[in-house]
């Protein structure tokens, strides 16, 4: 899924999948030769990190500038998100000048490449997949692995953590499940290109595959029958912050923030936290949240009932794992049935108002209203 994502947004010489910061020079004492310009093309093969969709847009403009000078091609059509934002980078260049083009783009390449990469020799990187699953001491984690772009969740991820939580509720030697980010986030939420990747079906059939793929993906955490925790070590938007009504335990570091723009987005919350936000923290704050896309910072998490417990940023790992083994020592079925105590009433609420959300999100993704807003929130991300 990601590959085929990668492959929609870029030409050939772009075919590379998170953010560093680059910068454009534009001296005009060095030119770029035809060889240069070449090579370039070449060493953004040989990229082992994603430089994100930003940097990948101007690198596909200048190509495009380079090659044929200034923007000729018809504006696409409001729901091609992808050949819009592609269409919005090159034009933006104007009238550049095609040497001046050429130098741009290998700068930036250059600036995207440390000398070891470019000798053409191309490693797996260790620990490289979008998610992460590991087991010791009787604890399986689920890592959101993609840091670059802010642990942002495709369409393959909700579909591995979804196996990966069917297959650890069976694993007799798994105790506690938990789910973290790896770097500085937690999880932006959703990647917003699960949105411009279109089928035959169009934007219809994105929204109703969608729609079935999030209710599976949060039946199974109302389902889940061991304890199951999040370790929020960072900035947490969207879904990564609706689905903790479903958690056993959320610890979080200080400098961890929620955030839910549903509204800016155009769209509606889901996770059951329509359900569950009201009923932790009051109907009042539960909008503002939800509504009004109020961010929360840890302590005021904590405050409301979001959040379990907040940890230094500096201490955050090792004294959350110390106290995650030492759960992890307890007797598990004692745990289990516990947990189904306190769990089992609201179950078949949760899912039908899991079922309810995901049917007003489909709504929502075909309304006019909510492709405009993601269509200006890209535009605003590939702006140059």
């Amino acid at each position: 899924m990601a590959a085929r994502l990668v492959r929609r947004w870029c030409l050939s010489p772009l075919q590379v999948v998170g953010f560093p910061v680059v910068q454009l020079h534009t001296s005009r004492t060095m030119r770029a030769s035809q060889k240069d310009f070449e090579n370039a093309m070449n060493q953004v093969k040989l990229l082992k990190k994603d430089p994100g969709n930003e940097v990948k847009l101007k690198l596909y403009a200048l190509y495009k500038q380079a090659t044929e000078g200034p923007c000729n091609m018809p504006k696409p059509g409001m729901l091609d998100f992808i050949n819009k934002a592609k269409w919005d980078a090159w034009n933006a260049i104007g009238s550049l000048p095609k040497e001046t083009a050429r130098k741009n783009y290998v700068d930036l390449v250059s600036s995207l490449s440390p000398s070891s990469e470019s000798s053409g020799r191309v490693d797996k990187e260790p620990g490289s997949e979008s998610v992460v699953i590991t087991s010791e001491d009787g604890i399986t984690k689920i890592m959101l692995n993609r840091p670059a772009q802010k642990n942002a969740i495709t369409i393959q991820m909700y579909q591995e953590i979804l196996s990966a939580l069917e297959a650890t509720s069976k694993d007799d030697n798994s105790v506690i499940t938990v789910l973290t980010g790896n770097g500085d986030y937690y999880s932006s939420g959703n990647d917003l290109t699960n949105f411009t990747n279109l089928p035959p079906g169009g934007i219809e059939e994105v929204a109703k595959t969608g729609s079935i793929l999030l209710r599976d993906f949060v039946d199974c955490f109302i389902d889940f029958p061991k304890p199951l925790i999040a370790v929020v070590n960072g900035p947490a938007v969207g879904i990564a912050v609706t689905l903790l009504g479903l958690f056993d335990a959320v610890y979080a570091s200080d400098r961890a923030t929620f955030h839910t723009p549903f509204t800016q987005l155009g769209q509606t919350a889901e996770g059951c936290s329509s359900y569950t936000f009201p009923k932790i923290m009051g109907p009042a704050k539960a909008i503002e949240m939800l509504i009004f896309g109020k961010k929360l910072t840890a302590h005021e998490a904590c405050a409301q009932g979001l959040v379990t417990e907040v940890f230094p940023d500096s201490t955050f790992q090792k004294e959350v794992w110390a106290r995650l083994k030492a759960y992890a020592k307890l007797p598990p079925n004692a745990m289990r049935i516990s947990k189904e105590l306190i769990r089992h009433n609201e179950k078949e609420k949760l899912h039908a108002v899991n079922a309810e959300e995901s049917t007003a999100l489909q709504g929502r993704w075909l309304s006019e209203e909510c492709m405009n807003a993601i269509i200006n929130f890209l535009s605003r991300k590939s702006k140059l």
